[in-house]
């Protein structure tokens, strides 16, 4: 499509859009209906346009259920959609029914059905306003208005709608759509119920608060900001807080969030939403906040002086992100080793060194060690688990372009593979796109070799990156912490060079002088081939993956990194 054209075409559906998209377009033909109607009731044209109308609107409203009804997306709120386009078209209809001569059904139904659907637009907002407030403390759950009887009230409500529109059409009586209506306003009065109670507990709950926390006696909370579909951040350090063996809670900042950690946690979880709502969290005996990230809302919490603010990130890599001059706003950064320390002053980022904690990664700890060298085992299974490209172009290391030609060498090496990609892949087009062509040649090498390949549910959600550790004999990825957690195990790794090359990228990333080098440019793994024969045979670079393994995850043995970590939190928790 030539350039000019598409443009014209982005522009139309950027405007289209902004005025009110699909809704719009459902007013204006409701408008035409009832114009048509009121107009002419006993023409067929107006039965004819309102019985179109009211299909239409059925079909856009159901293509917008359909993702939630097979459950491809979480239940999505109708209450209060198209909500002028329905009223208009109860209108019409109750137009059409009056042009016959006097119907008091008709009348009352509209009436009915008229309030109803205008009463929608303010119990939608109290669903959309309606937030949890806490888990895991016994007694003080805030039920939230149901969006299972939000939806079903919209559902009467447009059946009630349509046959109005039927009865009028052939001139039936209105009692199935009075009767209809009547069924939305006891759903309505069951609604308004919830949300009342819902209001009295939250009020409640926010009265009590700070008893609740004097009885908790939280010495530290972990807080957690990020977003929908990023609880790996939190889950992976929730294990080594509750091992500190003192009373927290969890702190998060939406909604979707507090979703997440409610199922990941049995330690209480409160949801604080905007930067007031944190001066209740702030209780005397908290000691120390956690961070698991550098989201921008972490700053809400910081500004509280008398706390230790530590930052435990989510993983230790060269990228550019970990070097970020945010980690400097917090007390102390627990750091896996040295390295994390030095990448901070080779990218010219000034620190103190007193800022910095090495705890080594307490998430290895049953990460098991290679039993013998990679020339034993004589058909290996190879992790694939590339990074994502991010936010950012300079951040975008991902080898996922060139991920079908690293996994078709692996294939033709004989290999087994497990594929887990970063979580984050399928928010990104072309990641998603070279996911979904990875497992397709997988799915393909398994029906016809035996192989017993593990990728999608399989790799990414039931097994964890420790099990994908475990399985395999090698690895295979980009710039990503996964690669220097991989060090523990003292196996065999390859790097894809795909920001820099050459000695650049091994000035830029010193990993790399530990991992077998590939580049990649374009969809091509340049080099990859050639190097399986050192990454699953003679091994050569296995005393410098050794040597790197301390300055990467610290000295600190494995089955005593847990205890380590430990007993460097509590320092700043008594």
């Amino acid at each position: 499509m030539p350039h000019l054209l598409s443009t014209g075409f982005s522009s139309i559906r950027y405007i289209f859009r902004a005025v009110g998209g699909i809704s719009i377009l459902a007013d204006l033909l409701a408008v035409a209906t009832v114009i048509v109607t009121l107009a002419a009731p006993q023409s067929p044209a107006a039965a004819v346009l309102l019985a179109l109308t009211t299909l239409v609107l059925l079909a856009w409203i159901g293509t917008e259920a359909a993702p939630s009804l097979r459950g491809i997306e979480p239940l999505k709120q109708l209450m209060g959609t198209f909500g002028t386009a329905r009223i208009l078209v109860v209108v019409a209809a109750l137009g059409l029914d009056l042009g016959t001569g006097v119907s008091v059904g008709a009348i009352v139904a509209a009436a009915l059905l008229g309030a109803m659907i205008i009463g929608e637009s303010a119990m939608r907002r109290a669903v959309r306003g309606a937030v949890p407030q806490s888990a895991n403390i016994p007694g003080w759950d805030v039920p939230l208005p149901s969006v299972v009887l939000a939806d079903s009230l919209f559902a009467v409500n447009l059946l009630g709608m349509a046959l109005m529109v039927v009865s009028a059409g052939f001139g039936l009586t209105q009692l199935p759509a009075v009767l209809a209506a009547l069924a939305g306003l006891v759903l309505a009065v069951l609604f308004g119920i919830q949300s009342v109670r819902y209001l009295y507990r939250r009020n409640r709950f926010e009265a009590n608060l700070p008893k609740i926390l004097d009885k908790l006696a939280p010495a530290f909370c972990f807080h957690w900001q990020a977003p929908a579909g990023t609880a790996y951040q939190a889950s992976m350090w929730l294990p080594y807080l509750d091992r500190i063996g003192l009373p927290y809670f969890v702190l998060v900042r939406t909604a979707a969030n507090f979703a997440e950690v409610s199922k990941l946690t049995d330690a209480p979880v409160i949801l604080r939403v905007g930067l007031e709502d944190l001066d209740a969290v702030s209780c005397a005996s908290l000691k120390a906040v956690f961070y698991a990230n550098t989201a921008v809302r972490n700053s809400h919490m910081i500004r509280f002086p008398h706390l230790t603010h530590i930052q435990l990130n989510h993983g230790d890599s060269d990228k550019i992100a970990s070097v970020s001059p945010t980690f400097r706003q917090y007390d102390k950064n627990f750091v896996a080793g040295q390295a994390a320390i030095d990448r901070f002053a080779k990218h010219g980022v000034v620190t103190r060194s007193d800022q910095f904690e090495i705890v080594g990664r307490p998430q290895l700890e049953d990460v098991r060690a290679a039993t013998g060298p990679i020339s034993a085992v004589g058909q290996p299974t190879v992790l694939y688990s590339p990074t994502w490209s991010g936010f950012y172009e300079d951040s975008d290391y991902s080898s996922l372009r060139a991920g079908r030609a690293i996994v078709a060498g692996l294939l033709e090496r004989g290999c087994t593979v497990v594929f887990r990609p970063h979580p984050y892949a399928r928010r990104h087009k072309g990641n998603a796109e070279a996911c979904d062509s990875i497992i397709e040649l997988l799915t393909l090498d398994a029906a016809s070799t035996g192989r017993t390949h593990i990728f999608g549910p399989a790799a990414e959600t039931e097994m964890s990156v420790v099990d994908c550790f475990n399985a395999s004999d090698a690895m295979v990825s980009d710039v990503s912490s996964l690669l220097s957690d991989y060090l523990v195990s003292g196996k065999p790794f390859a790097m894809a060079a795909v920001s820099a090359h050459g000695d650049a990228f091994v000035d830029e990333f010193p990993l790399a002088e530990a991992a077998y080098v590939f580049d990649v440019v374009g969809a091509d793994a340049v080099g990859f081939s050639d190097l399986l024969g050192d990454l699953l045979d003679t091994d050569p670079k296995a005393a410098v993956r050794r040597s790197l393994r301390d300055y990467y995850l610290s000295d600190t043995p494995t089955d005593h990194v847990v205890e380590h970590f430990v007993e460097v939190a509590r320092r700043y928790l008594s």
